[in-house]
């Protein structure tokens, strides 16, 4: 039987209920949502498991030591007790991330630079020796969290950020992130049972995130590089049991995927994105304005990510997102319409009541994520109807 460990996966703001989901459903227990993260039990698989089919998670962490850390002095001394030669060797290369919160500590910088020089000063007292950083594609990455000045140093088993899929060759103007467009998609209950739509789907981001999950590929299926591959302990037959098990559990979707791109020159780009993760048999896109696309008959789900004020620039703004509330009330009977964006008045141009709003973050731009349902007319003539 397979020892278990401590994790700590990370996520975007709002996205900690999906994520937790996720994990769970992968054999994770003693799952806790906190904030950004989740924390959760499991063995070496339920790690590997995490890093290739969590969808909404940017990275897993396993938890290595926890100490109170009053000064700069007693974190050194801490870090230093670690046997570090059991997790690196001298021809070997590690990189440090750390982040502080109310901590004596000011810059994280400082303090990833005091736990370098306590693992350093370790391996040259014992080797006359040292192994070497690599903050791109290191052997460990070691992640350092202060709060309250107590520090949790964990390894990054994922070390690059699980959002970097591998499928994405190409981007429009300001792309949507990979790990929150699937967890938009998971949010917005879509069952795989009924259509997918993205009349604004720029470089094609949700509509092949949305294709994975209905086709049940994996997050990870295009990724050959995990920070867990080059631990000590690292179990190439267990990983490929994982992977296996993965690909039997692929299944065929029987309703359509589509999209729609103003811009001709960002619709190539996306359907380049979508040859090269060999989805292409699956997503449609169409190259047209908002007010002229018509899905496919309804029940669907429609999830966008349209521009907003911040992130990108557009002249008419508020005209955008009337244009796209018509087109809603016009063409998507049937339909699930769930919008993202950090223009509180722009979402009010598109003239509907949403019936669900989630908090999210998109960067450093917060974020509503609200829900439409939308009915042939209004709510109020679907009634009169009967």
């Amino acid at each position: 039987m397979q020892e278990t460990q401590q994790y700590v996966a990370k996520t975007f703001a709002g996205l900690e209920s999906v994520l937790a989901e996720e994990l769970r459903e992968l054999g994770a227990t003693q799952v806790e949502e906190g904030h950004r993260a989740v924390s959760f039990t499991g063995t070496k698989e339920t790690m590997y498991k995490a890093n290739y089919m969590a969808r909404s998670a940017i990275r897993i962490l396993k938890s290595i030591i926890d100490f109170p850390s009053d000064g700069e002095t007693d974190y050194y001394r801490a870090v230093s007790k670690i046997n570090w030669s059991e997790y690196l060797n001298l021809d070997q290369t590690f990189a440090i991330d750390a982040t502080l919160s109310n901590s004596k500590m000011t810059h994280s910088k400082y303090a990833a630079l005091k736990a370098k020089d306590a693992i350093v000063d370790q391996f040259n007292r014992k080797f006359s020796k040292r192994p070497n950083i690599d903050t791109e594609k290191p052997d460990l990455r070691i992640n350092i969290f202060m709060n309250n000045n107590h520090t949790y140093l964990s390894f990054d088993s994922s070390s690059i950020s699980l959002h970097k899929r591998g499928y994405r060759k190409e981007t429009g103007e300001a792309p949507l992130n990979e790990v929150l467009a699937a967890g938009m998609i998971l949010l917005s209950g879509w069952d795989k049972k009924s259509h997918f739509v993205d009349p604004m789907c720029g470089s094609g981001t949700l509509l092949i995130e949305a294709a994975l999950i209905a086709n049940n590929i994996p997050s990870g299926n295009y990724r050959e590089y995990y920070g867990f591959k080059q631990w000590a302990d690292y179990d190439a037959e267990l990983w490929n049991k994982v992977k296996r098990d993965a690909l039997e559990l692929q299944e065929e979707f029987e309703y359509e995927i589509i999209g729609n791109e103003l811009s001709k020159e960002v619709m190539e780009k996306a359907l380049r994105n979508i040859r090269h993760a060999k989805l292409h048999y699956d997503i449609e896109i169409q190259n047209s304005d908002i007010a002229d696309f018509i899905p496919p008959q309804g029940p669907g789900v429609a999830v966008v990510n349209p521009p907003y004020g911040e992130r990108l620039q557009t002249r008419n703004i508020v005209g955008l997102y009337q244009k796209m509330g018509n087109s809603f009330k016009q063409n998507f009977s049937g339909y699930n319409a769930w919008v993202i964006s950090s223009d509180l008045e722009a979402l009010k141009r598109l003239g509907l009541r949403p019936t669900r709003k989630i908090d999210l973050w998109n960067g450093p731009l917060e974020c509503k994520y609200e829900k439409f349902e939308l009915y042939k007319g209004s709510k109020k003539a679907k009634y009169q109807d009967k």
